[in-house]
């Protein structure tokens, strides 16, 4: 009876480390970090004085007064195809991005990811990630000048008509660079690059024939018009992101920012800022080693989101130049792909932008191991098979300890039984000379938990995997699943399609579920059924309450953990048979489904 109890308690275990992590710990230093934040906008605010340049106007380029909304004018187009062809652009061609430049603000607002679709249907339309003013969802990069308060300059904004000075297209070999005359002596040039994959390099510069030296802060900014629709996960964050120098990381979400109005972290030299989704991202990526003042702000008159950084001055003296360059990463956040810009460029925990969490030196490792495998065998489902038996190997002696353990007390149940019937009415008795037992038969009670144990970190580190890597997005296995990511897509209640009826969410139960479900009860009737009927119920129940729960996680896992129960059985069956164990499981099923009959027989 107390290796069920066991069992239970590890059951009930999991469920608090897997739904209790966010709340205890996630939460409140989520907390204390956003009351961090508030405090160095304090300071630095206290700190800055007159010397600090004019606050980055919200989604508008140049030089304007605080909480001026220039740019924002809502503009009203049917679809995103006409408000792309409300203004002059250049194309986008690369093999991983399609889209244009807008020569209107010489603004990045036009992409698409040619890899990825919206959804498994090979006709389905390719994902959009940014799209321009005046459609439903506005998303966009800007990036120009800003000048010092009470200076005037005629600076670009986000209604300037750029020139192209090259022709065709920008392409990984041919960048693009436009320009723009003020009339006044100042000329601005602006160069987009772009790699074979989502890094953008952007480069301004400022050509000053005015005669005197011209002082300008280059800035870039990301916004996103409305709250965008969420996976609304608790183990996922997306909102704004950004690694912030000795802060660290900064994850807001988008309701806070929307309370808060305005999230400053204080200046530094190394980071990025930007905005993430499930599986895709947008962030600035300042110079590093160039001192810059982040910012995370919202504007409740047009609800739009932005981050931004402002640069330190550069100087364009009379006769030359001014140059500034900065990075922008917009597209899917593919692990190798961010992890080589991470080392390659520098940039300060760029990882950071895939939602790894707080067990992050147990997600990224299984995810490592996972990718790995597939690029043995091309299948991300038969990956999570092998990893599974990897997993069980690693942990085979502590598994077959406990298993050892647990075969002992089934062979000292006669002892057992008899202690509580000697005892029965003193629990302090009972209770003494059960742990005398336990030492003499050199027994540990609590080795029955430690199966079920030792498999929570590796469960919450693959849901992780499955979860947030855009690598198991749309990942097939066999037959019906053909995404590991989402849920079984079969129902036993309309007989696996059978019946032309789509059963609600919570009815959704599939036939993997179903295994799993069926594999844990084989699993729990490996042991001898409680002698408590209060407990006997949990144990004959449990298994159909994780089948209803794990319906709605991701195919990949509730794979892995019928695959994990599979073995177990098998693991457990060998060791027993090795300990002169008598297997319980057959008798313990023939009881379960025959108990009934005989109460109704007395």
């Amino acid at each position: 009876m107390n290796d069920n109890r066991n069992m239970i308690v590890a059951i009930v275990l999991s469920l608090v480390v897997l739904l209790g992590w966010q709340y205890f710990i996630a939460g409140p230093q989520l907390e204390a970090q956003q009351d961090a934040q508030q405090a160095q906008l304090a300071e630095d605010a206290q700190q800055a004085g007159s010397s600090a340049p004019v606050a980055l106007p919200e989604g508008a380029s140049g030089q304007v007064a605080p909480g001026a909304e220039s740019g924002t004018a809502v503009q009203s187009f049917v679809s995103r195809e006409q408000a792309l062809a409300a203004s002059p652009r250049l194309i986008i061609d690369t093999p991983s991005l399609s889209g244009s430049v807008n020569l209107e603000g010489a603004k990045l607002d036009d992409l698409r990811l040619k890899d990825y679709r919206q959804t498994i249907d090979e006709d389905s339309e390719t994902v959009i990630l940014f799209s321009p003013k005046g459609s439903n969802a506005p998303y966009y990069a800007e990036h120009g000048w800003v000048a010092d308060p009470g200076v005037q300059v005629n600076l670009p904004n986000a209604d300037t008509v750029w020139t192209a000075e090259t022709s065709g297209e920008l392409t990984p070999s041919s960048p693009i660079i436009l320009s723009w005359d003020n009339g006044e002596g100042l000329t601005f040039t602006r160069t987009f690059s772009v790699d074979e994959n989502y890094m953008f390099t952007v480069e301004q510069e400022v050509q000053n024939n005015t005669g005197e030296n011209v002082q300008l802060y280059p800035y870039g900014l990301i916004a996103r018009t409305g709250e965008p629709e969420t996976a609304g996960f608790f183990v996922l964050h997306e909102g704004l992101i950004g690694v912030i120098g000795d802060e660290g990381l900064q994850e807001i979400k988008y309701s806070d920012l929307a309370e808060e109005g305005s999230i400053r972290p204080g200046r530094t030299d190394t980071g990025w800022l930007g905005f993430t989704d499930k599986y895709w991202a947008a962030t600035l990526i300042p110079n590093q080693g160039t001192d810059f003042q982040p910012n995370f702000s919202y504007s409740a008159g047009t609800q739009n989101f932005q981050t931004d950084y402002l640069a330190d001055p550069v100087q364009a003296v009379a006769g030359g130049t001014a140059t500034s360059s900065s990075l922008l990463y917009a597209g899917a956040k593919v692990t190798s792909l961010i992890d080589g810009y991470q080392e390659a460029l520098n940039i300060d925990n760029f990882d950071l932008m895939i939602d790894w969490g707080w067990f992050y030196f147990l997600t990224k490792p299984m995810f490592w191991v996972i990718d790995w495998l597939y690029s043995l065998v091309g299948n991300f489902g038969i990956a999570i098979l092998l990893v599974t038996v990897i997993v069980k190997a690693i942990f085979f002696p502590l598994a077959n300890k406990s298993y050892v353990s647990m075969s002992k007390m089934k062979l000292v149940q006669p002892k057992m039984t008899e202690i509580r019937e000697k005892f029965k009415d003193d629990k302090q008795k009972q209770q003494q000379a059960m742990m005398e037992l336990y030492k003499t038969e050199k027994i540990n009670p609590l080795a029955g938990c430690l199966p079920m144990v030792i498999q929570i970190p590796v469960f919450f580190s693959l849901y992780k995997v499955l979860f947030v890597t855009i690598e198991m997005r749309h990942a097939p296995f066999f037959g019906w699943i053909q995404d590991l990511s989402a849920p079984d897509p079969t129902t036993i209640f309309n007989l696996f399609g059978l019946i032309p009826w789509d059963p609600p969410s919570f009815l959704m139960i599939g036939i993997w579920p179903l295994i799993m479900g069926i594999t844990m009860f084989l699993q729990m009737k490996m042991n001898p059924a409680p002698a408590e009927p209060a407990q006997q119920m949990i144990f004959n129940w449990m298994p159909v309450l994780f089948t209803f729960m794990l319906a709605t996680f991701p195919a990949g896992l509730v794979i892995y953990w019928a695959w994990n129960n599979t073995l177990s059985v098998a693991q457990q069956g060998i060791i027993m048979r090795r300990q002169g164990v008598k297997l319980e499981l057959f008798d313990n099923l023939k009881d379960t489904f025959k108990r009934k009959p005989k109460e109704e027989s007395k």
